[in-house]
C-alpha cells in the first residue's frame, strides 16, 4: 500500500505574529507581572512589541517611558534591536538607536544605555547593559530580564516597585536559577496572596505546542511536519540534559521533595485541643442493601456519632468545608473549618468515609454542611464520578457557596502556596495531631515544580489502617480555599439559624470548643 505523503502544510495561511502565550503575556495588564519561562520562548520579542506601542502612545491614554535592565549586553542589543523592528512594523516616528550611558551618577558613568526615542509623544525606550544603583526619580515601566540572574535582585525589585505609585509598570522575566532565589521568591509570594501581581508560566513544551518550532520554521525557510518538530523538540532537551527540567521546564533546582517542612506542621499541631475525627468503614456487601434500609442505618450513624459534635459548633463563628471525594480504594474525607474571631481559622471536624455508597455520601455531607453555623462556603472535589456529589451540592447549598473545583496542576500551582502561606503565618493553626493525618499533609510534594499529590498511594492498607492517597490534605487544602473564595453578590445557599439566644452566652471565648473530643475507628 502507497504511504499518502502529508500536505497539510501547503497553501497554509500564514501564523499571527505572536503566538498564543506572548499575546496572552501582552494582555495582561496588572502592574506587576511575572514570567517564570523555558529558554529562547520568545517572551522579550513579544514585551518589546508591547514597549513600542506603549512609548508611541500620548500620556493622556497610558504612554510611557520604558527602561529595560538586563544582565549582559549581548540581551540588552537583542532587546533594542527587536524594539526597532517593531517600531518599523507598526509605522510609528522613532529615531535611530542612540548609544550613552546612564546619567544617574557617578557610580553608574559605565552603564552603557541604548535609547530610542519618540518623538511625537516625547517618551522613549532604554535599554541598560546591566543595573543602575538608582532607579529612584524615574517614571514609566521597568523590564527586568532574566531576573534571576541578577546580583542583588530584592534591591533592584524595590526600586523597580516605587514606579507603581505614579502609574508605573514592573515586568519581571526569566528562566529559573534556583529554588532559593530571590525570583522563584518573588513568585511563590504573589501565588500565596503575600504579595500583588500576577504569574505567568511558560514551560518550552507548552511554547512548543503553541507553535515554536512552525515559527523557526518559516524563519528558516523549512517545512513544518510533526516528525520534525518531535525530532527537534527531544534534541533540544537532549542538549540540556540534566538540566532542562529548570532550563526548559520551568521547574527551579533543589524544588524537589515534602511541600510542607515536618517542623511547620507540628508547630500549627502544638497546644491544641484534640480535634474530633469520625472515621468510618463499610463492608462491600452494604452497597448491596435497598437503599431505603442503607440510608435509615447511615441515619442513625449520623445521630449517634455526628450529631453531637455539630452541636458543639460555636453557633457564632464562619465555618467552612473541604471535602476530597473517592468511592473504592481511597477515602472520603470531609474537613470543617472554624474562623475565629482573630481571624484564625482551625479544624473542628474531621469525618473520613470508606466504601460509602454514593447516595449515603450525599446523605452524609449534607447533614454536615446543613448543621455549619453561619456556613460560609465548601469546596469540593469534583474529578470524575465526585462531580455527582460536588453537583448535589451546589444545587442545594448554591452554586455560589459551593465550588466544583477540578483539581488540575494550574489549581495546585495557583492555589496550594497560599495553603503553605497561611501555615506558615499561622492564620490556618490547630491541625488534628494524628499520624495518618499529619502523613497525607507530608505526601504533597513538589513534582515537576508543582506542589501537588502524586499518583502513587501515600499509605498502604494493612487491614487496620485504610488505604490512603493524602485525602486529609486535599480536604484541609479545599477547606482552606473554601474560607477565602471571593463571593459576588448575595448568597444563595443554605444558612444556619442559632439554636440558642445570643443573650446569657456561657462563654465568648473563641477558642473554647465544648465537647469532648474524640477519634473513633469502626470497623
Amino acid at each position: 500500500m502507497l504511504a499518502i505523503p502529508d500536505t497539510s502544510h501547503i497553501n497554509q495561511a500564514p501564523p499571527p505574529v505572536l503566538l498564543p502565550y506572548q499575546r496572552e503575556w501582552i494582555i495582561d495588564t496588572s502592574p506587576l507581572k511575572v514570567c517564570e519561562k523555558g529558554r529562547r520562548t520568545g517572551l522579550t520579542w513579544a514585551e518589546a512589541a508591547d514597549d513600542v506601542l506603549t512609548a508611541a502612545m500620548q500620556k493622556a491614554v497610558g504612554g510611557q517611558n520604558t527602561y529595560y535592565i538586563a544582565y549582559n549586553q549581548d540581551m540588552t542589543i537583542e532587546y533594542i534591536q527587536a524594539c526597532e523592528m517593531w517600531a518599523r512594523a507598526f509605522n510609528r516616528a522613532a529615531s535611530e538607536i542612540e548609544e550613552g550611558f546612564w546619567d544617574a551618577g557617578e557610580d553608574d558613568k559605565h552603564i552603557k544605555t541604548f535609547t530610542i526615542r519618540f518623538p511625537e509623544t516625547g517618551h522613549r525606550i532604554v535599554a541598560l547593559t546591566s543595573r543602575p544603583s538608582n532607579l529612584r526619580g524615574r517614571q514609566g515601566t521597568i523590564v527586568i530580564d532574566e531576573a534571576a540572574f541578577h546580583d542583588s535582585l530584592d534591591e533592584l525589585l524595590k526600586a523597580a516597585l516605587a514606579m507603581l505609585i505614579w502609574g508605573g509598570q514592573v515586568r519581571v522575566i526569566s528562566t529559573h536559577n534556583g529554588a532559593d532565589n530571590p525570583f522563584n521568591e518573588l513568585i511563590e509570594g504573589i501565588r500565596a496572596g503575600k504579595r500583588k501581581g500576577s504569574v505567568q508560566r511558560i514551560p518550552f513544551r507548552d511554547a512548543v505546542a503553541q507553535g515554536v518550532y512552525q515559527r523557526v520554521c518559516l524563519r528558516l525557510g523549512k517545512i513544518w511536519t510533526k516528525e520534525e518538530e518531535s525530532a527537534w523538540m527531544q534534541d533540544v532537551y537532549a542538549f540540556y540534559g540534566d538540566g532542562a527540567a529548570e532550563e526548559l521546564d520551568c521547574i527551579p533546582a533543589m524544588g524537589g521533595g515534602a511541600y510542607l517542612p515536618l517542623a511547620l506542621l507540628e508547630a500549627r499541631m502544638a497546644g491544641t485541643d484534640e480535634v474530633p475525627i469520625i472515621r468510618q468503614r463499610w463492608k462491600p456487601e452494604f452497597s448491596l442493601v435497598p437503599e431505603p434500609i442503607r440510608a435509615r442505618e447511615v441515619t442513625e450513624w449520623i445521630r449517634e456519632h455526628l450529631t453531637p459534635i455539630l452541636a458543639t459548633l460555636d453557633q457564632y463563628r464562619p465555618h467552612g468545608l473541604g471535602l476530597d471525594f473517592a468511592r473504592v480504594g481511597d477515602l472520603t474525607v470531609a474537613t470543617v473549618l472554624e474562623e475565629s474571631k482573630n481571624l484564625v481559622a482551625r479544624p473542628v471536624l474531621v469525618v473520613e468515609l470508606s466504601g460509602c455508597p454514593y447516595r449515603q455520601q450525599e446523605q452524609i455531607i449534607e447533614v454536615i454542611a446543613k448543621s455549619l453555623p453561619r456556613f460560609r462556603g465548601g469546596a469540593v472535589d469534583a474529578n470524575g464520578n465526585g462531580g455527582q456529589l460536588a453537583e448535589f451540592l451546589a444545587d442545594r447549598f448554591g452554586h455560589d457557596r459551593i465550588e466544583q473545583v477540578h483539581l488540575s496542576e494550574k489549581f495546585y500551582l495557583e492555589e496550594m502556596p497560599k495553603l503553605k502561606a497561611h501555615l506558615e503565618d499561622a492564620t490556618l493553626d490547630g491541625l488534628p495531631r494524628d499520624e495518618e493525618c499529619r502523613d497525607d499533609l507530608r505526601a504533597i510534594q513538589v513534582v515537576n515544580g508543582i506542589p501537588k499529590i502524586p499518583k502513587a498511594k501515600t499509605q498502604t492498607g494493612d487491614g487496620k489502617r485504610l488505604q490512603r492517597h493524602g485525602d486529609f490534605a486535599i480536604s484541609l487544602f479545599l477547606a482552606d480555599h473554601a474560607m477565602h473564595m471571593e463571593r459576588s453578590g448575595v448568597c444563595t445557599g443554605f444558612t444556619s439559624i442559632p439554636r440558642t439566644s445570643p443573650f446569657g452566652r456561657p462563654s465568648d471565648d473563641d477558642d473554647d470548643y465544648s465537647g469532648k473530643s474524640r477519634s473513633l475507628r469502626m470497623f
